[in-house]
């Protein structure tokens, strides 16, 4: 397998991205600097006008670490994206010790007070009705956050999603969770998660929007437009692979009309134009991968016809017609808890 190296695609965008991203321990303090005059891009939570930033972290794979295995990095990407007005976290007991990686260095960071947590829950039980495995799960999630309530629990990928989001709403009338909400990232689930969203008790969801992926756009996010439904959007990179057609090239010049100065910002601010998106949570284990992602909380966003140009552009582009058809997150092995047993040599 060819690797490719997001570092290549930074430096192919030109020099003005290496003013962000720095490259040392600790570098992030002087993009912090260079933004603090600056307004962060926020949107309002429909149900409540809430604002939160419009960029948030991902912890997929990326924040899960064996036991034991060097941790310093996740630290420094925790700390940069405090400094930079990051404040979503989003994470899952399904993501091994991401949880866990969220909780220690939030807590030792000082920043846990700050930061708004959208997490999941994924439980049967051993009968339709029984709510122990999620009792026990949620428990087992605020003691490794080191959290007294979750700002947003979502039903992971619409797992017994009918049984699972009537706890959740007995959790929220008892101040448990502050928002509801379901996940899913796959097409073929949109029916369920439609009929969800127009139920009216949604708050939250979570789903697969991408300058190449935009099946959302036909039928999920007007649904939550028309509802009051916020709109958190996972996986803004296809895991990695946007980056893999675009290796070598420099962003267009229009790309400077709306700010973009990388491509990764460029995917971003894609997404977050989106009058209904209300956040993405783009994953990285790098921290100077985030000091680039968080460049997109600044500047301008495109509009309508320049978002149709964006698209017309990457089709155009050799290779992104076949962007899923590689494997993810190429060039990369991650090995925590969750993938080790299946990914070890």
């Amino acid at each position: 397998m060819r690797r490719v190296h997001r570092r290549t695609i930074l430096q192919a965008a030109g020099a003005a991205i290496g003013a962000m991203a720095v490259g040392s321990i600790g570098g992030g303090h002087a993009f912090a600097q260079a933004t603090a005059d600056r307004s962060i891009i926020r949107r309002a939570i429909p149900k409540t006008r809430e604002e939160i930033p419009v960029v948030g972290l991902g912890t997929f794979e990326t924040f899960d670490v064996l036991p034991g295995e060097p941790r310093a990095h996740i630290r420094e990407i925790m700390r940069r994206f405090h400094e930079a007005g990051g404040r979503v976290v989003d994470t899952s007991p399904l993501y091994g010790m991401s949880e866990v990686s969220v909780g220690d260095f939030a807590t030792e960071l000082g920043i846990a007070d700050d930061l708004f947590i959208t997490n999941k829950t994924w439980t049967t039980g051993e009968w339709l009705s029984d709510e122990s495995h999620s009792e026990a799960q949620f428990r087992r999630s605020m003691e490794r956050l080191w959290r007294s309530r979750m700002d947003v629990q979502q039903v992971h990928s619409l797992e017994n999603v009918d049984q699972v989001l009537h706890t959740l709403r007995r959790w929220k009338s008892e101040g448990r969770v502050r928002y509801i909400g379901v996940t899913q990232w796959s097409p073929e689930y949109y029916d369920t998660m439609e009929r969800l969203i127009r139920s009216g008790d949604l708050d939250f969801v979570q789903v697969n929007y991408t300058i190449f992926s935009r099946q959302a756009e036909a039928r999920i996010l007007p649904a939550c437009a028309d509802n009051g439904v916020a709109v958190q959007v996972n996986i803004p990179f296809e895991k990695a692979r946007l980056f893999t057609c675009v290796e070598g090239r420099p962003l267009p010049e229009f790309a400077a009309e709306f700010g973009a100065k990388s491509w990764a910002q460029f995917f971003l601010k894609f997404i977050i134009a989106h009058p209904a998106v209300t956040n993405v949570i783009p994953a990285t284990s790098n921290p100077d991968h985030l000091t680039d992602n968080v460049g997109a909380l600044y500047g301008n966003l495109p509009d309508e016809a320049m978002r149709a140009r964006m698209v017309r552009q990457m089709e155009s582009i050799k290779g992104f017609a076949n962007t899923l058809r590689q494997p993810p997150y190429p060039g990369k092995n991650y090995g925590g808890v969750v993938t080790w047993p299946f990914r070890r040599s």
